[in-house]
């Protein structure tokens, strides 16, 4: 037949699709979380949701199915596609919906569209045999860096607050004009320092408005030395004995953990591809070790068991560290790729659902389904300890507040106690007396010297 009449008949049959409403696509998938599962005689995930979120918008209807072999699709000996590929190869199946990743061997026998997501490799394995490298100021990484800066602004402010309260209080400097005061600014810095050290730092308050700030500042002191050591305590139990990998190269200059992938699988295919050193010293002990899995829950299960490391697609890896709490991916990727929809080669649908997928894109509605079928159930606990917050302990901040102004307060009263028995005496007004008395504790700095004391008194 000659390329006119392809194109006529081509054209006859689009018309005859269009004129009989919307067209039924036979879909074939594999059932995966999150992108195929079972709800009772139906099915749901990520790629079912994909599914109907495409349909909408090209207005076709489809007839959803299971893969007859339970295959991705890879060739056999002979050549032929078996999996999800073979079943669109053979015409069993318009289109695959699923976790399929685009490589340059899949498109020499279907097509596929742009990705609907994006991802890479990685591996992950137990929380207790990864660890991040010990840092020179892992000290101070056990609280942030704003409670660091909230406890700096409560030691200046209760330092200033010692300093105005011993030279407001007249029970702590009676007499300003004949007695010394101790309590000069580097002395209440010190001594505030000695107080969250748990040392002391003689002379201590004597007025009851010294007593309550120091008293607060004591017990601020005691909770937050309690929380740092706890975290402290957690650090040094979840970083004993651990071995730091991080990267594909750390896991190849290792052999106390075992590693795999699942055999003939296009992640599995990368390294034996790979002209990396490093990643086909990790094809050559794969093939040597025989450490495969046959899927990626058998890859779960073994790094869940012990001392073993699943390598994977990063997206399948997420989920799996989402589910089950003991485990973490390592936070190098290599081999970006994506995941796209298969179709047969020469299908007017592929260019239609590449559009569509950007679409969703755009939209934000595959973002939208990510989150909701990589929803973390985990709730953090027996690994190492996140930087403490302010607002873990904004009690006793509010405390120290409280006590702070409650210690100014008292010695502002008891200032104007001393000050209203002096006007009584001397028949003048009480205010003048006070701002007299202010006035001469704050003007001229220090107290006397022992030697101008002696000489006052002479």
């Amino acid at each position: 037949m000659t390329p006119l009449g392809l194109i006529l008949v081509s054209s006859a049959l689009l018309a005859g699709l269009c004129a009989a409403g919307p067209q039924v696509l036979r879909v074939t998938t594999i059932k995966e979380e999150p992108y195929a599962m079972s709800k009772g005689s139906e099915l749901e995930g990520f790629c079912i949701d994909l599914l109907s979120a495409v349909s909408k918008k090209l207005d076709f209807k489809y007839d959803i199915k299971l893969v007859k072999d339970g295959r991705y699709g890879t060739t056999d000996d002979s050549g032929n596609w078996n999996g999800m590929i073979g079943e669109v190869v053979r015409g069993e199946a318009d289109i695959a919906v699923a976790p399929l990743t685009l490589t340059a061997k899949r498109e020499t026998a279907v097509d596929m569209t742009k990705p609907f997501m994006q991802m890479g490799l990685s591996f992950i394995l137990r929380k207790d045999l990864a660890s991040d490298d010990s840092q020179f100021l892992s000290l101070l990484n056990l609280f942030s860096t704003e409670m660091w800066m909230g406890v700096l602004v409560a030691y200046l402010l209760t330092s200033v607050c010692i300093f105005l309260v011993s030279r407001i209080s007249p029970c702590e400097w009676e007499q300003p004009e004949k007695e010394n005061n101790f309590f000069t600014l580097s002395h209440s810095f010190w001594y505030t320092v000695g107080a969250m050290t748990l040392q002391g730092a003689g002379p201590h308050p004597k007025a009851l408005s010294g007593r309550v700030i120091t008293s607060i500042w004591w017990l601020f002191s005691l909770v937050l030395l309690a929380c740092y050591f706890a975290n402290l305590s957690l650090w040094l139990h979840s970083d004993n004995q651990q071995q730091s990998i991080k990267s594909f190269e750390d896991l190849a200059n290792q052999n106390l953990i075992e590693y795999g992938t699942i055999k003939d699988s296009s992640s599995f295919n990368f390294f034996k591809n790979s002209n990396n050193p490093t990643y086909h010293r990790i094809y050559e002990h794969i093939k040597k070790a025989q450490s495969y899995s046959l899927n990626a829950e058998e890859g779960f299960r073994k790094t869940q068991k012990g001392n073993y490391a699943f390598i994977g697609e990063s997206v399948s890896l997420d989920l799996a560290v989402a589910r089950y709490c003991n485990l973490t991916r390592a936070p190098e990727i290599i081999g970006m790729r994506g995941y796209s929809i298969a179709a047969p080669l020469g299908s007017p649908l592929v260019k239609n659902l590449s559009v569509a997928i950007l679409g969703l894109s755009e939209s934000g509605e595959l973002d939208y389904f990510r989150s909701k079928w990589w929803a973390s159930s985990c709730v953090a606990k027996n690994g190492k300890s996140a930087p403490l917050k302010p607002t873990s302990l904004k009690g006793i901040f509010l405390l120290l507040a409280l006590g702070l102004g409650l210690g100014l307060f008292l010695a502002l009263m008891e200032l104007a106690a001393k000050s209203r028995k002096i006007a009584n005496t001397q028949q003048k007004s009480c205010c003048s007396v006070m701002s007299a008395e202010l006035s001469q504790r704050f003007r001229g700095g220090e107290a006397m010297t022992p030697e101008s004391s002696e000489k006052s008194k002479a």
